[in-house]
This record gives C-alpha cells, structure tokens and sequence, in this order.
C-alpha cells in the first residue's frame, strides 16, 4: 500500500483545514486508518484512527471535538477534518495504515504497517 498525505498549509489560530491522505496499491477497505504528528523535537504522536467500517473512532484527547477522521473506502481515501487549530498543532502530519488483527492497539503508532510521506500543517498565533 502506498499512502500519500495532502492538504497541509499555513493557517492562522482558530482556522480549519482538511488533510486527505489517497491509498494506491490496495483497497483501504481491508484497513485501520491512523493519523499522527510530529512537531520539531517532539517524538510522533498519535492524533486520529478510524476502523475499516467508520463506525469505530479513535482521538487523542488533546484533538477531541475539534478534529473529526473519516473515510471513503470508494475512493480509497481517509480525511482528517481539523476545526478550531491552535499553534500546538503545528506538525508534520502522517496518515497510516494497520492490517486488522486482534489485540492491537491502533492509537500506537508500533502497529502499523504502513506509511505516508507526511504533510506540514503550521498555525500562526
């Protein structure tokens, strides 16, 4: 599977953008989806996941309420919708993709199995 973030940008505290991350290779169908971040000297944290069906949602409480994932299997492609940024958010932004297996834990970025190449998300104060 090859994965491929967009949708990153400059914009200002309290703007929205959406970042797509495009699946080749494979159907997603057969995937959790994640998304995670990375900002300067900080290690990647977890920010987002989604089952293969959408109807299980995974946040990181520091994004709760602002950002919304989901997932059109048709299209192969897995959104990030972030509403109300902060300049914590800054980062660069992976998107991810885990096969399914019992067990795992999809908020730890160790159970997947796949990655994009990364989109900079940066918010002005």
């Amino acid at each position: 599977v090859q994965l491929q973030a967009s949708g990153g940008g400059l914009v200002q505290a309290g703007g929205s953008l959406r970042l797509s991350c495009a699946a080749s290779g494979r159907t997603l169908g057969s995937y959790v989806m994640g998304w995670f971040r990375q900002a300067p000297g900080k290690e990647r944290e977890f920010v987002a996941a989604i089952s293969w069906s959408g109807r299980t949602l995974y946040y990181a409480d520091s994004v709760k309420g602002r950002f919304t994932i989901s997932r059109d299997n048709a299209k192969n492609t897995v959104y990030l919708q972030m509403n109300g940024l902060k300049p914590e958010d800054t980062a660069v932004y992976y998107c991810a993709a885990a096969e399914i297996y019992s067990g795992r834990t999809y908020t730890r970025s160790s159970v997947y199995d796949y990655w994009g190449q990364g989109t900079l998300v940066t918010v002005s104060s």
